[in-house]
């Protein structure tokens, strides 16, 4: 499992980012950081959105922090050895949705309408009905 975690951890975070949208191409080189991909997702959603330059500092920032917690995150169930993919699924979901609370109180409302048009919101169902089908089998 511990030669596993470079694999999912790749493959957990370009599944965020294919999930918004942006390309995430690696052409036989090096893995990029989280910090690398949150500076990559804030420069997508400043030409997306039309943001001003502290949106995209807080965009950026938020991102940074986020994408470092969820890697850390990922990587202690990987630690502990845990192969059930639904946790890991639910440690990102956990994330998008800190991130898109931010992301509301950054954007003003039009381009938060924009965000939800280009994926986000289509996203936030998919959340919310893996959080609802995971509650209904807690029962």
């Amino acid at each position: 499992m511990t030669k596993m975690f470079p694999v999912l951890l790749a493959t957990v975070l370009s599944l965020i980012f294919i999930s918004r949208g942006s390309v995430y191409a690696q052409n036989n080189q090096q893995q990029k950081t989280p910090e690398e991909l949150a500076a990559s997702e804030a420069d997508r959603l400043e030409r997306l959105l039309d943001l001003e330059g502290w949106q995209v500092f807080y965009v950026d920032s938020t991102l940074q922090h986020d994408f470092a917690a969820l890697t850390a995150e990922v990587k202690m169930l990987q630690d502990s050895k845990v192969d059930n993919l639904s946790l890991y699924q639910s440690v990102q979901d956990k994330w998008w949705d800190r991130i898109d609370a931010s992301y509301r109180k950054i954007f003003t409302d039009e381009q938060w309408a924009k965000y939800l048009k280009n994926g986000a919101l289509k996203n936030q169902k998919a959340r919310a009905k893996r959080k609802a089908k995971a509650e209904a089998s807690k029962k």
